[in-house]
This record gives C-alpha cells, structure tokens and sequence, in this order.
C-alpha cells in the first residue's frame, strides 16, 4: 500500500555535521519512517529534498497577525501563509489586538479563526487587563484554556508588584511563562528610534539602552525572588544579554530572544530604511549586534522570533516620529539567520534548527513541532535548500503589509517545501 507521503533525498541535521540522505515517511499526520534515500515505498505524493536539509518545521514564537482590529495590514489567513512560506508551522501570536487577548473567550475567538489554515497558530494572553498595567487578568482561567505564554507585548509590565505576582503564578502553572517587552516606559517616553548620533542627526528623541538593561535587572531579580519562569522578548543590547547569561549561571528559570534585524541591522540604517526601520525596542548600535551574532551562536541567547509586525503603507507613510514602530519578517526568518550566520561559517546547521525550531517550541510549550525527525513523531517538517539564491520583493511576500527591512536583498538559503500535520501546504516555494 502507497504511503500518503516521502520526502525523499534529503539530509537530516545531526550535531556531528552532514549524513546520508533518507526518505521520510509520513502517513496519518505522523512520520512513519526514516531509511536511507531510495529506500522508501511507494507514495501518493513524493517530495523531493535532494541537496537539501531536511529540518523540523520552524517555531516563531513572536507574530503580530493583527487579529482583531487591524487587518488593514495583516489577517490570520495572510499571516499564515507568510508563515508557511517561511517554513514555520507553528508560530504564537501577541495579545496587542483591539479589544485585547485577555481573556478565554477571547483566546476561543481568535483560534478559531486560525483553524484550517497554513500554520499551526497558537495564542498569547496579556499579564495585566487590556494591557492597562493596573490589574492582573485571570491567569489561571487563560492557563486553562490553553495559553502558556503571557505577555502585554508592546507595553511593559512596570508595576513591581504586578510582574512580582505574574511571575509567582507561573510556579503554579506548568510550562507557564511571562515573556516582558522589557523598555521601562517612563525612559522611553517619547521616543522614536535609539538614543544615539542617528536620533540627534534625525531630529528626534532616543529610547536609551539603559531602559531595557533597567527592566530586565528587576524582572530577573524578581523572577529570583519568587522562582517564576521569565522570557525577555526580542533583546537588543549586549548589556541585557550579559543580565541573562548571569541569570542562566545562578540556575534561574531565564530565557531570551533575539530578532533577525537586531543580529544584523544598526541604528545606522534607519536613515536608509526610513519607517520601515522603526521599531521597538529599536535598532541598536554595531557593539551590540556583534555581541547578540555571538550570543545567538554560543547559547548565551535561547532563540530567534521575528516580531513580525505588519503595517500598511498608509500608515507607515508618515514621518518618522509618528509611523508606527515594526517591520515583517516571518516570510523570511529562516533565509536572513541562515544567510548571515549559518552560509558564514558562524553557525551550524544543527544550531540553527536548535534556534529557529527546537528551543522556540519549548520556550513557548508547542509540544508537538520542534522535535527530531524520527519514526512517531508529528509530521511538521520544513525542507530547506541552503544554496538557493532569492532577492526579497516586499510586494511578493504574502503580508498584507510591505514593511520589509530586507527587501531589495539577495539572501542564500530558501524554503523548499513545508509540510503541517502531513499536510504539504509549500511545494516547490509555492504555497500548496
């Protein structure tokens, strides 16, 4: 009897470097086989993977698809395919919608709109009640209804005593985490892109290094305090990341992310990129990105999230202080870390997929993306051909939105199928 389908050819990342090619084996949403290539039985539908790396589908545990309330410039079904496309079968959505994620109902409302489509989408909640920072929202009940990661993503949580009792709860919570957009609020108040020579040049106020270093020491003492899991979303400076790495030391629950702009993109290039280069936290200085490449390679940093933060033209045609902050990126996540780091000789390819994949999904508690590929486990699997060349063409990219930092850019390293639960839903770079 034919298999529903192979994935034949391809290498699987092992840490001690390249192996023989296989063919996968996938039937019922479920990988039955792994034998060397050629090997594999006959199937209704063969995907081939020759020269390419056969990896588990990737993880992005921080996406703005904009619904409610803002699908103007984004919806779950073209944030999805985006997704897809960018070989992510899982990704987490943020709760800043309007009204916001934070409560079960609304946590219903929004995966049902996500069922069926491309990507796997799973959902955040807010710590505090419509992200007001003035009263906690009912985290058990969110927990209950499935959610495992709470955030006000887009505010800080500045109240002590509210992050203090956030963090406690997540000792109660199996696999609870509190991820903080860590800018303390009143330091950056005001301000537009990073506090430096660029801001001064532009005309424009600053948002110091000094306000994420601030909230991210008093978040890590108080996750010491109260034993409490803690996630510092998208970290830009290199003096965080050292609070992190000395937090990990002490046996803290403490786990960080990295943007792909803020591993390659400075403060410089905001004059280049214009509004498409604001966001926040924002661009940082050379010193920095060259510390987070460092952290991101070694393990001092956990794992990649895009933020992926669409915005339509009209509303990023404005001038720089009055444009929204944030550009996309889950289209092409995998090709910018694998082009910069990877087809550099910075990064294996076993710490990529640890990366964008394993430590995402474990991060966020996607229990069932991010594993090995191996016989019995779910059929989320994203094939990557690391020597196809591609220039990004925002108005290609399946975003609404066209806010791209890399658009105009050659990359090395594209997605070549994506396959969801068995499903091929990216054939030959094209959505299925």
């Amino acid at each position: 009897m034919a298999a529903e389908l192979v994935i034949s050819g391809g290498r699987l990342v092992a840490p001690a470097g390249a192996v023989e090619p296989v063919d996968v084996v996938i039937d019922g949403g479920h990988i039955t086989g792994v034998m060397p290539a050629g090997t594999g039985p006959a199937a209704r539908l063969r995907l081939d993977a020759s020269d390419a790396w056969v990896m588990p589908g990737f993880v992005d545990i921080q996406v703005h698809f904009r619904t409610p309330g803002g699908t103007e410039s984004e919806d779950m079904a073209s944030g999805a395919a985006g997704a897809a496309m960018g070989g992510v079968t899982a990704c987490l959505i943020m709760p800043n919608t309007i009204p916001a994620i934070d409560s079960p109902a609304m946590v219903r409302d929004v995966l049902a709109l996500a069922a069926g489509l491309p990507c796997d989408i799973r959902t955040s909640a807010c710590v505090t009640a419509d992200r007001a920072g003035e009263l906690l929202t009912d985290l058990g009940a969110l927990y209950a209804a499935g959610v495992r990661v709470f955030t006000d993503d887009g505010d800080c949580v500045a109240d002590d005593s509210l992050m203090e009792q956030a963090l406690a709860a997540t000792v109660e919570l199996s696999g609870a985490v509190i991820s903080q957009h860590a800018e303390d609020p009143d330091m950056v108040s005001g301000g537009v892109i990073n506090a430096g020579a660029v801001a001064d040049r532009l005309g424009v106020r600053g948002r110091p290094a000094d306000a994420e270093v601030s909230v991210v020491h008093r978040d890590i003492e108080l996750a010491r305090r109260t034993g409490g899991r803690y996630h510092v979303l998208h970290l830009s400076t290199a003096a965080a990341m050292e609070l992190v790495v000395q937090a990990k030391r002490d046996g803290l629950a403490v786990t960080a992310e990295v943007t792909p702009q803020h591993l390659v993109l400075t403060e410089d290039d905001v004059e280049r990129l214009g509004t498409t280069g604001k966001m926040n936290p924002p661009l940082r200085l050379a010193a920095d990105v060259a510390a987070l490449r460092r952290g991101i390679v070694d393990g001092a940093l956990d794992a990649v999230a895009t933020d992926h933060a669409p915005h339509h033209p009209v509303l990023k045609d404005r001038p720089l202080a009055d444009a929204p902050p944030g550009m996309i990126g889950v289209e092409t996540m995998a090709s910018v870390v694998w082009s910069e780091l990877v087809a550099s000789g910075e990064m294996s390819p076993a710490r990529f997929v640890e990366v964008v994949s394993t430590a995402p999904a474990r991060i966020a508690g996607i229990t069932d993306h991010g594993g090995p590929i191996r016989t019995g486990s779910p059929a989320n699997v994203t094939v990557f051909d690391p020597a196809e060349t591609w220039t990004v063409r925002a108005a290609d990219l399946q975003s609404r939105s066209l806010n791209s930092p890399w658009a105009g850019q050659a990359l090395t390293g594209r997605v070549r199928h994506t396959v969801l639960s068995g499903r091929p839903v990216v054939v030959d770079s094209q959505l299925a």
